[in-house]
């Protein structure tokens, strides 16, 4: 047995939003684990039917509920051993129209989720991220960015406490609902041109399996207030469009309509003062909490020389990828390969 399966062995899993992409991901990888429990909660109840169908497993249970709501969030946080927080608005249009629906989910909403797991004596909390919420032009990427310090209050808050508290922080998780493959896919399948914003943007591009890993490493490894993020390779929304219409063998041709709202050209994963303070480990940067007090004189009179020789970790100054290799990539992800066979 791993050590992984060994720290998972007779616990209780709460996953919020569950339901989505990664909550049924990481459901699966869990399932094969020694674990007692798995809690999906969320508010759609055609999802959790669908998702307790497809599973049809004695371990898995369904709690209907709203992060919103404290109430529902206390009743299934008793006896939860760990926890996952991946429920959010995460669509930067929807959240632009409606950034107060932004506010109540993805930041009183998980604020909601740490408050109870603290008060329950959860072991550790791993809270869900995006490269959205660094250096934030619109209302999803600053909720995300307010989420983290959330957390990271929280932990200074709680550094003697029981309930450890961390985040992760990745870009675009490729073939995700609402992403941007599913739709060139089909888009090809019905013969319409591929619409791309600007053909120069470039994204982080990051397979579902690999944010996984990202979570269960931090689950593994986190500490009070730590923040991780995987190095993630790169590419131009035009590679993506033309690797995309390789694979499928199309000829369709690639449309520019411009950016949308709240979009940016690159995405950011880390800031220079992040990556002052942040471990390399490896595949994985940890970022330490940063546990400065309310006495703020010393941040007027000192500052740091070596911060001005840093560089922002982002999207256009990562490894980029080249059609080949971002075909290769493509190909190694099933729901690419389930496309491409029916």
């Amino acid at each position: 047995m791993s050590d992984l399966s060994k720290k998972l062995s007779g616990k209780t899993v709460l996953i919020t939003g569950g339901t989505g992409s990664f909550g049924k991901t990481v459901t699966q990888g869990l399932l094969k684990t020694d674990i007692k429990e798995i809690r999906i909660f969320s508010r759609d109840e055609l999802k959790q039917e669908m998702m307790r169908i497809e599973f049809a497993n004695p371990k898995l249970k369904f709690y209907i509920g709203d992060v919103r709501d404290k109430d529902s969030v206390e009743k299934v946080m008793q006896g939860v051993d760990l926890v996952f927080h991946a429920a959010a608005l995460k669509q930067v249009p929807s959240c632009e129209f409606f950034p107060i629906q932004a506010v109540m989910t993805n930041i009183l909403g998980s604020n909601n989720v740490v408050q109870a797991a603290i008060k329950h004596g959860v072991e550790k909390m791993v809270c869900l991220s995006t490269d959205k919420a660094v250096y934030p032009v619109n209302a999803m990427g600053m909720s995300k960015a307010l989420m983290e310090k959330v957390a990271a209050a929280a932990s200074r808050q709680n550094a003697s406490g029981k309930t450890v508290v961390c985040s992760v922080r990745y870009g675009n998780v490729m073939c995700s609902r609402g992403s941007v493959i599913p739709l060139f896919i089909d888009q090809i399948k019905q013969g319409k041109p591929i619409t791309v914003t600007v053909k120069h943007m470039t994204r982080f591009m990051l397979p579902l399996r690999d944010a996984v890993a990202l979570v269960l490493f931090a689950f593994e490894n986190g500490r009070h207030g730590d923040l991780f993020v995987r190095k993630a390779p790169a590419c131009t929304i035009d590679v993506l469009a033309q690797a995309v219409k390789n694979i499928f063998k199309s000829d369709v041709p690639v449309k520019e309509i411009g950016i949308r709202h709240g979009e940016k050209i690159y995405e950011t994963l880390l800031t220079i003062e992040e990556l002052r303070r942040a471990d390399d480990m490896g595949e994985y940067y940890r970022v330490h909490l940063d546990d400065r007090d309310l006495n703020y004189t010393i941040y007027f009179s000192k500052g740091d020389k070596q911060e001005a020789k840093l560089d922002d970790y982002h999207s256009h100054n990562t490894t980029q990828m080249n059609v080949k290799e971002m075909e290769e990539l493509l190909l190694t992800l099933p729901e690419v390969q389930a496309e491409l066979k029916s």
